[in-house]
């Protein structure tokens, strides 16, 4: 939908505006994604999908026309909130630097956030001008599967580290007495569409016109789909199951954990009686160590899943919630010294130092360490079937 544009010359209308820039060849659901998580989680009035005329570190090569493009960004818009902008064309800049120059100028009286996936932060460093780019808007950082952690624990982010505003304070970042460099992580459920995996898709079927046929009705689908009750859940877990297939082996667990349990499990060969009561109860003495050990670290909200015949990863899983870094990290060495004292070798673990949610892979119990926003947000006790008490939620959230 095309709706309305922005004015090339500007205006001076007050508006809180997130920049999502891109060659959107083609767009797709993920941008729309990315708009709507920022729209909610900023306290935005406006998401403009800045089509870009050419991108200097991607081939021209496959890409295809600006105009295509163009039409593309607007067949996810919705022409009120969501808006396909081509600016930077009318402009004849090339740079974000410069098109942020031109915004500022332009429209003085609005507040721009540059919004970008984890991704893009990797690559931050090789654009033109970058740190000037970093000064002149805040800029809202999205997950992205296989590149979240990396994106946190790169050089921009501990560059900019003391610019970075805390989990849950989304909305504060475009306030008017705030001066960039200022930057947020904002949680979201992590999206796998990609416009290359789309183009390849295509290949064959001629020049990429517009979406391909599995997307081109994807509004359609959202509204259909959402007149049906109790089907949000279900979708969700649709999503982050897809976004596990792309993703690379590391993050499989924590995807597989926020999917939730799959309505048809494939059923296991039968064993022998004695062999599953062995079996249990040797989980059962790991699962008391483990929960012992984050009792004596002093960890809140314990709560431990019986997984078996409900997700093939684990068979049992324990959530647990510490209240600050500091806690979190020492929970997760104390926790693989203590599996290791135990007879296990070497552990993975997935989101230390400074991370929001841990995971300590055990084999067949993973243990779950979240801050409390980051566990209120992801929710896995719902999503596999347990419920918080009133108390519970109230620390948890």
């Amino acid at each position: 939908m095309a709706g309305r544009a922005p004015p090339r010359f500007g205006d001076r209308r007050a508006r809180r505006i997130g920049i999502l820039g891109g060659s959107f060849n083609p767009a797709h659901e993920g941008h729309r994604h990315v708009a709507e998580a920022a729209l909610r989680g900023l306290g935005l009035d406006e998401v403009w999908l800045l089509v870009s005329p050419g991108n200097p570190l991607k081939p021209v090569a496959g890409m295809a026309p600006f105009p295509v493009r163009l039409r593309s960004a607007e067949s996810i818009a919705d022409g009120r909130r969501i808006l396909a902008v081509g600016l930077e064309e009318t402009w004849r800049t090339r740079y974000t630097r410069d098109t942020l120059g031109l915004l500022r100028r332009r429209f003085p009286r609005a507040r721009f956030v540059w919004l970008m996936g984890a991704d893009i932060l990797v690559q931050l460093p090789r654009w033109r001008r970058w740190e000037e780019v970093v000064r002149l808007a805040p800029f809202a950082v999205l997950p992205r599967p296989g590149f979240t952690l990396a994106a946190l624990a790169g050089c921009v982010a501990r560059r900019y580290r003391h610019a970075r505003m805390k989990r849950g304070s989304g909305k504060l970042l475009l306030a008017e007495r705030r001066n960039p460099p200022s930057w947020v992580f904002l949680p979201a459920a992590e999206d796998a569409h990609s416009a290359s995996a789309i183009r390849r898709r295509s290949r064959g079927e001629g020049t990429i016109t517009t979406l391909p046929p599995d997307d081109a009705s994807w509004r359609e689908r959202r509204i259909s789909r959402a007149r049906r009750p109790g089907v949000s859940a279900s979708l969700k877990a649709k999503a982050v199951r897809a976004s596990v297939a792309a993703a690379p082996p590391e993050s499989v667990r924590k995807k597989a954990a926020a999917a939730g349990p799959r309505k048809a499990a494939a059923p296991e060969p039968p064993a022998p009686r004695r062999r599953k009561a062995k079996e249990a109860t040797a989980l059962d003495a790991v699962q008391a160590a483990i929960v012992q050990s984050l009792e004596d670290d002093k960890a809140e909200n314990l709560v431990t899943l019986d997984l078996v015949g409900r997700a093939s990863f684990a068979d049992r899983m324990v959530i647990a919630t510490g209240l600050a870094d500091r806690q979190i990290a020492t929970m997760a060495r104390h926790l693989e010294e203590k599996l290791k004292a135990l007879g296990f070798g070497r552990l993975a673990i997935e989101g230390r130092p400074g991370s929001d949610w841990v995971l300590v892979d055990a084999g067949d119990i993973v243990v779950h360490l979240f801050k409390p926003e980051a566990r209120s947000h992801y929710a896995l006790e719902r999503m596999w079937g347990v419920e918080l008490g009133p108390e519970e939620q109230a620390s948890a959230g």
